[in-house]
């Protein structure tokens, strides 16, 4: 039976150390991804708000395009193509999408539709799309679309998420467990 996913891109469909790199040489750091302990950069460079904010903006195209693939995440995205409709809901600005249009198309990855909102507020996005379920690496975003929505949300395990989690929102620490819970998902649905 089809089913609609909500997915988000970064931390979740990439690597959650794309990242890393780009700022230890941007900020003299020596970081790896278990140093971030909050979603916020900010706490590990030594820069004013807006320095970072235009540093971020400048590199935002160099950084998204090469951003590399979660592990796992291509194999079991092409799985589901077939048989689900995939709508990618990013935080990213508008303006990227292009540049992320071309990533998938690079990654030969399928999509129904990308929607870049500009924000960390997916819940109209997910609502508009009717997504049945939901990808996310983002604490907060995965709690309220869970009790907004009142649909389960995957959480992919990393240093910045470990806050507690209700139940609907399903921790899980590679694509291969996210496919494992979906599939049991689908036959109880």
């Amino acid at each position: 039976m089809k089913k609609r996913f909500g997915i988000d891109i970064d931390g979740t469909v990439t690597c959650p150390t794309t990242f890393v790199p780009y700022l230890n040489e941007a900020f003299n750091l020596n970081i790896t991804l278990d140093d971030i302990k909050q979603y916020d950069f900010m706490p590990l460079v030594t820069v004013s708000e807006k320095e970072f904010a235009a540093w971020f903006k400048k590199m935002e195209p160099e950084i998204y395009s090469q951003s590399p693939l979660a592990s796992g995440a291509k194999d079991i995205l092409k799985s589901w193509e077939k048989d689900h409709e995939l709508f990618f809901i990013s935080a990213r600005g508008s303006h990227l999408l292009d540049l992320t249009k071309e990533w998938f198309t690079t990654h030969e990855l399928m999509y129904h539709d990308i929607h870049l909102i500009g924000s960390h507020d997916k819940i109209a996005a997910a609502r508009k799309y009717d997504v049945e379920i939901f990808f996310e690496d983002k604490h907060d975003n995965a709690v309220d679309i869970h009790e907004q929505l009142n649909i389960p949300v995957i959480l992919f395990n990393t240093p910045y998420n470990q806050d507690p989690i209700p139940d609907g929102v399903i921790r899980v620490n590679d694509w291969k467990e996210a496919n494992s819970w979906v599939q049991n998902w689908i036959k109880n649905n």
